[in-house]
This record gives C-alpha cells, sequence and structure tokens, in this order.
C-alpha cells in the first residue's frame, strides 16, 4: 500500500476525547495497510491564547518572537496526539516542522515553504512507525522558526503529501465535505461530491475556512488528490482534484469574507503612473489589495480609486497612504462591508446566472457597492449587515434553480 496524510484541525484535537478519536482515525488507516503521515494544528483556540498573552506583555512583539510563541501550540499538539497513538498500540513519533524537513523562507508570520526534504520521515515510516507532524511551522536558511500564516497546517500537509507521492491527503474538520454555503448558516446548503482544484482555489479565497487557498494553490500544482471530511462521522467527504464531476452544478458556491475593508481615495490626481505610485507603495509593505474600481471625473484631471484590503491591514493602509500620498482630498475607511462571491465554472459566458445574482439582490433591496468578476467567479461588496440575507436569496433564487 501507499502513503496517506491525515491533518486534523484544532477543533479535532481540542481534548482528551477529541485525540482519541484522531488516534482511533489514525489506527484504522493503519490497519488498512497504508503508512501515514499526521499532521496537526493547535487545539482548539490554543494559538489565540498564546499571542493574547504576548500581546499583555508587548502591545507590538517582535514577528520573530511571535513566531517562536505560535510555534508552541502545534508542537504540544503533535506530542499529545502521539502520546494518544501509543495508548492506542501504534508506534509513533513526533516530528517538529524542521524536523520534517519543512524549509521556508523568512517571512515571519506569513513563511511561504520553499523546500521539504522528507528524509527524516521516510526512515520513520520504514520504520513502521506513524510520524505525526507539527503543522503550521517550518525553518527558514537563517536557522529561524517560521510559521505559514493562519490555516497554515493544511499548507504544511499538502507539502508533504507532495514531496511523499501521497496517495491522497486527507483534511479532517468538524464539517463533512465542501458545501454550496456554510451549513452551520444556510441548512440548505448542499454539500459537492467533487470540486475541481481551480474552483476550490476561488472558494477558499474567497471565504471557505475548510481549506487553506495556498494548501490547494500546492495541491494543482502538484496534482495532490484532497479529501476533505469530518472527523466525527464516517459519511464520505468533498475530493478535490483536477479533474471533477461537479454534479452539473454551474454555481459550487457561495461564499462571505467578512473580514474586509474598503478604502476611497477622493480627488487622486488623474495621469499616467498614478496607480503605480498608490499600490506599489502598499504592495512593498506585504499589503495585499483585492477588487479595485477608479471613476474619473468629468473633466478626466481628477479621479476616484476604491480598492479592498484585509481589514487586519486597513490602518496600516490607510497610514502609509496618509504618510506617503497626499495626492488624495480625503482617505476614507469603511471597515463595516463584506465581499459576497458566486463560484462556479464559466460564470462569464452564463449571463443568465450573473442577471439571476443581481435580481436576487433587488428582490431583497441590497445595495451593491463594488463589483468584480471573472470566468470562475462574481464578487459583489455589501453592507456587512446585508451579507447573510444575500448569500440566503441567491442560494434560494440561483443555485436552486441550476442543480438539475
Amino acid at each position: 500500500m501507499g502513503i496517506i496524510v491525515e491533518k486534523f484541525g484544532g477543533s479535532c484535537l481540542k481534548d482528551d476525547e477529541a485525540l482519541k478519536n484522531a488516534a482511533q482515525i489514525i489506527r484504522q488507516t493503519v490497519e488498512e495497510g497504508y503508512d501515514v503521515v499526521a499532521v496537526v494544528s493547535a487545539q482548539g483556540d490554543m494559538t489565540d491564547r498564546l499571542i493574547t498573552k504576548a500581546r499583555r506583555l508587548h502591545k507590538e512583539p517582535a514577528k520573530r518572537e511571535l513566531d517562536v510563541i505560535m510555534s508552541a501550540g502545534e508542537q504540544l499538539c503533535a506530542s499529545y496526539l502521539t502520546v494518544a497513538l501509543a495508548a492506542a498500540g501504534i508506534d509513533c513519533v513526533s516530528l517538529l516542522g524542521w524536523q520534517a524537513g519543512v524549509r521556508t523562507n523568512r517571512l515571519f508570520g506569513s513563511a511561504r515553504v520553499t523546500d521539504i526534504n522528507p528524509a527524516r520521515i521516510r526512515r520513520e515510516l520504514s520504520k513502521k512507525h506513524v510520524v505525526v507532524v507539527a503543522g503550521f511551522q517550518g525553518i527558514a536558511d537563517s536557522m529561524d522558526m517560521t510559521t505559514l500564516g493562519r490555516g497554515g497546517s493544511d499548507t504544511t500537509a499538502v507539502a508533504l503529501a507532495a514531496a511523499l507521492e501521497a496517495d491522497i491527503c486527507r483534511i479532517y474538520s468538524v464539517i463533512d465535505g465542501i458545501y454550496t454555503a456554510d451549513p452551520m448558516e444556510f441548512p440548505q446548503a448542499v454539500k459537492l461530491k467533487e470540486v475541481s482544484y481551480s474552483v476550490m482555489q476561488e472558494l477558499a479565497y474567497l471565504g471557505v475556512k475548510v481549506l487553506n487557498p495556498r494548501a490547494v494553490e500546492l495541491a494543482h500544482k502538484y496534482a495532490v488528490p484532497i479529501e476533505v471530511r469530518s472527523a466525527f462521522s464516517d459519511a464520505p467527504g468533498t475530493v478535490i482534484r483536477e479533474e471533477a464531476d461537479m454534479e452539473k452544478m454551474l454555481i459550487s458556491g457561495v461564499t462571505k469574507k467578512s473580514d474586509v475593508a474598503r478604502i476611497r481615495l477622493n480627488g487622486i490626481e488623474n495621469r499616467a503612473g498614478q496607480a503605480f505610485s498608490i499600490f506599489g507603495l502598499l504592495a512593498r509593505e506585504n499589503i495585499d489589495v483585492d477588487m479595485i474600481l477608479q471613476a474619473d471625473s468629468e473633466d478626466g484631471n481628477k479621479a476616484d480609486i476604491v480598492f479592498t484590503v484585509d481589514e487586519a491591514q486597513a490602518d496600516e493602509a490607510v497610514n502609509l497612504l496618509q504618510k506617503h500620498y497626499a495626492g488624495a482630498n480625503t482617505i476614507v475607511c469603511d471597515k463595516n462591508v463584506a465581499k459576497v462571491s458566486v463560484v462556479g465554472l464559466g460564470m462569464q459566458s452564463h449571463h443568465g446566472v450573473i442577471k439571476a445574482v443581481f435580481e436576487a439582490l433587488s428582490e431583497e433591496n441590497i445595495n451593491i457597492l463594488m463589483i468584480s468578476s471573472s470566468e470562475l467567479r462574481l464578487s459583489l461588496v455589501v453592507d456587512a449587515a446585508d451579507a447573510e440575507r444575500a448569500i440566503g436569496a441567491i442560494h434560494r433564487l440561483v443555485i436552486g434553480k441550476t442543480e438539475a
């Protein structure tokens, strides 16, 4: 048999019973004849608690030290799960990210994997050990501990699966698959049997929290099949792969991203190189800009530029623009917005679906603040208070008509 990588989220490891449950899942996979590499997140809300404690000591801790602090959660959890496996009679060993061969760049807090050397893992597997790897972490060439950002354990799992040429990477959470909307908020949501890499990447980027978008990007690049399933149910999950049977559904999901902010620069001088001046400044500080709109004045001399960023970076973006760019009459930041996105194959070539989305929001009297589209998605910025109604209306009036 081959190798299976099984990743367990923090909610699947939150207490002793959950750890024992994860150990039994791994044991079953071993009994089926597979070698198993388990990747773990920190238990429950441990990462948040570690950060909170650090910020009680210092308002702005050094990012390097925060990475050392945050990586402790996965280290503890990996050892706890290894102890639970040993109690279940499974030979096993825990490894930190660097011991598992995870190399990264030196961008603390959101490092990227640059290389995987799985030699130590292969040695342990040859001894018939289950290898439990602390996710979310790696080591830079400078020998500094790094973390991979929120959801980084998914990235660890997929990267290891690629390096080990695993048969599949299973992602366990409390939800048993990918749905057309958040099943916790919308009971009418439909679970998908399969999703293509490209569609899943859009869903993950646009707010589906079951899977990290960088993990999907890696899976696509190295053709690693992923199954998203529940750790507390035997129900089949959702498989993510290159060629997916999308069940004849044009729309695969409706997502909500609440942690966004809309920034408006009014009265910008309308000249060549202006956009580069503004967005180059933000890019140099690693502030990711998403949707962008520009409206010119009647005489063409001035323009208003509106764009969205992650809410966590909004204040930094505004401060940078105010400090380094004086070309705007006013700079306004609105954090009371949300991005609702409709994701599916061929969105731009199916005008009837786009029309139906706008019709659904019109019937609910929901104002659209910004619009952007691609072949795979239609994204709309609305007032945060309207986001859930928007998803409900789209799901009811659009997805329900395109399932057949």
